[in-house]
């Protein structure tokens, strides 16, 4: 059985989300401040009339900020959207679930918490994304 994922980069590290949890990609954007909410949380974001809140992910995973050139994978989490802002945006990649494994050991406990497995790529390891659980 394959899945194909819409990859993207936090740092070094390849990441992937399934094609159908993706509403959109899009450029960083603008977006609005939220009083008192955590680093975690980047803001609100106005998708065409919808407001959609905006998670760094860098920022929930442990990882250094990064302000510049980032851009937005929106998600669906439930009924609601999503807006999670990552480094680069990758390509749609299949994968077969024979190259599915655990998730490495040598992840830190943030990346860990959001991380259901990792596929063996020739060049790399692709690691899913729990979307639920990075969203939240």
């Amino acid at each position: 059985m394959t899945t194909q994922l819409v990859t993207f980069t936090l740092d070094d590290r390849l990441c992937g989300i399934p094609v159908d949890r993706v509403q959109e990609v899009l450029p960083g954007g603008t977006r609005t401040r939220v009083p008192l909410a955590p680093d975690d949380v980047a803001g609100l974001v106005n998708l065409r009339g919808q407001v959609v809140l905006s998670v760094d992910l860098r920022r929930r995973l442990g990882m250094p900020a990064r302000d510049e050139d980032q851009m937005m994978v929106v998600v669906f989490v439930g009924d609601e959207t999503v807006s999670l802002l990552v480094d680069q945006i990758g390509d749609v990649l299949e994968v077969d679930a024979e190259q599915f494994e655990a998730p490495p050991q040598t992840l830190t406990d943030e990346l860990q918490a959001v991380i259901l497995g990792a596929y063996k790529l020739p060049q790399r390891l692709l690691l899913a994304l729990d979307v639920d659980a990075a969203a939240s």
